[in-house]
């Protein structure tokens, strides 16, 4: 990509209407534009974000076993009604009426339509388990949408669904879920925490939300400061293993940690002083158990292995991830801009030119620009006819982890520079030797992609 052939409207002074962070950067580097109130377009540079994180959900589900499918955004009424949810999901619903004058509803989550289509072709608990997930767009009807794609009303998010016959085995797919959510927000560079929350109008006995730490975070949170020390890096867990399963949602649900909704001062004082923090966190994700809340209304039932019918154990794990975006800049910035993880930027490197015009540098900018692709890494070429100062400043802005910097005074001793977008240090390399570098820091990222068909 060469900017002088890309759609990229920076704007220079920050939005009067946008309030947090990540709303302000996300419309100044061009990312996303306001159509309605809590509805955006995703412009080019936010659309490749909001790809990347998509597949990394894609790949994440799937490396556990998960089957994606894509259900419609428009759902009949009457399978609500079938739940009990109709009537009392509340007015975030958007509700309308077609030409024949049947009720839809533009879906804010899809326990019922998933429910509906396993009741149809399902028979036997020799089908089971089961995990069917997709990614979709869908509505909720916010009263007061703010904060960008932190609160908008129309959004992507990953919707899963598990269907088991013992409530063992559904709490299995439980923990399976959060071993799978630990790796997905990792590989994000983020630190997502669960914690223990209150289910809400989904319904349910267990429910763990995923948050991550930032001053602009909707909840106030309370946990034991041990719990921002575990990772979950590079391991490996079966998902087939319920022990191993188990082991990771002991370790990184032991220590105290809980949204407001759920706090309990009494536990919390119990942890020493020195460990208690309270602070506000970003939801981006949240696992249910929930029996047979939908399964037994609806009739989403099996031949079990006595020969009689029993309704299936269900659970529905959800990820935001268009909300993702917000999170990661909320979490990741500085007074220039975005910086990208690595794992989620939308190129991997920028190169900008410093004399366009000039042969030499034209020409060992297009070398670079060559050789980094032939690499496997997405580059963001700034071939404008504009100021190094203006460069840099749309550079550090649209956050790309690294840039490499050509001009005829390098060029005339074989280097260009290398900089840290997160750390603003640079080094003097041969340009041969830059590509190298940026191949072996991206190679652990590439090697962490699963092979998954996305939809």
């Amino acid at each position: 990509m060469r900017l002088t052939q890309y759609f990229l409207p920076v704007l220079k002074e920050n939005p009067a209407d946008a309030q947090i962070v990540s709303h302000r950067l996300m419309l100044r580097a061009g990312m996303i534009r306001q159509q309605a109130a809590g509805i955006y377009s995703w412009l080019p540079l936010g659309f490749r974000v909001l790809k990347r994180i998509e597949r990394i959900v894609h790949e994440e589900q799937q490396r556990v076993g998960h089957i994606p499918l894509l259900m419609p955004t428009l759902q009949p009424a009457d399978l609500w009604r079938e739940s009990g949810r109709y009537e009392a999901y509340g007015e975030e619903m958007l509700r309308l009426n077609d030409r024949h004058k049947r009720e839809l509803l533009y879906g804010p989550t899809n326990e019922e339509m998933i429910t509906d289509i396993f009741r149809a072709h399902v028979n036997s608990y020799k089908d089971l388990p089961l995990t069917l997930y997709h990614v979709q767009w869908k509505f909720r009807d916010e009263v007061r949408p703010r904060f960008g794609v932190m609160r908008g009303r129309e959004f992507l998010m990953k919707d899963g669904y598990n269907f088991d016959l013992t409530k063992e085995d559904a709490l299995h797919a439980y923990n399976r879920h959060l071993v799978s959510y630990l790796r997905t927000y990792e590989r994000m560079g983020l630190q997502a925490i669960p914690m223990r929350a209150d289910s809400g109008p989904i319904g349910g006995e267990d429910t763990h939300e995923f948050l991550v730490l930032a001053d602009t975070g909707e909840s106030e949170v309370f946990y034991d400061s041990e719990i921002t020390d575990l990772t979950f890096g590079d391991r490996t867990v079966d998902p087939a293993d319920p022990a191993a399963c188990q082991a990771v949602l002991d370790e990184f649900t032991s220590r105290y940690a809980r949204t407001d909704e759920t706090h309990d001062p009494a536990v919390f004082e119990k942890i020493p002083e020195a460990r208690r923090r309270t602070a506000r966190g970003i939801e981006v994700g949240q696992i249910f158990y929930f029996g047979t809340k939908y399964s037994e209304p609806m009739g989403a039932t099996v031949v079990g292995p006595d020969g009689t019918r029993v309704p299936v154990h269900m659970g529905s794990h959800g990820i935001g991830v268009s909300r993702l975006l917000g999170a990661i800049i909320e979490a990741s910035h500085d007074d220039k801009g975005i910086i990208w993880p690595e794992g989620v930027t939308p190129f991997d490197v920028g190169i900008v030119n410093l004399k366009q015009g000039d042969s030499a540098t034209d020409s060992a900018c297009e070398a670079l620009y060559a050789a980094l692709e032939a690499r496997g890494l997405s580059v963001l070429y700034d071939d404008r006819d504009e100021r190094a100062g203006a460069k840099f400043a749309t550079m550090d802005l649209i956050g790309l982890p690294w840039r490499i910097t050509a001009g005829p005074r390098g060029l005339a001793t074989n280097t260009v520079e290398l900089t840290s977008r997160r750390t603003g240090e640079t080094v003097t390399l041969a340009p041969a030797d830059a590509v190298e570098r940026l191949a072996a820091i991206y190679a652990p990222i590439k090697a962490a992609s699963y092979d998954a068909a996305v939809g």
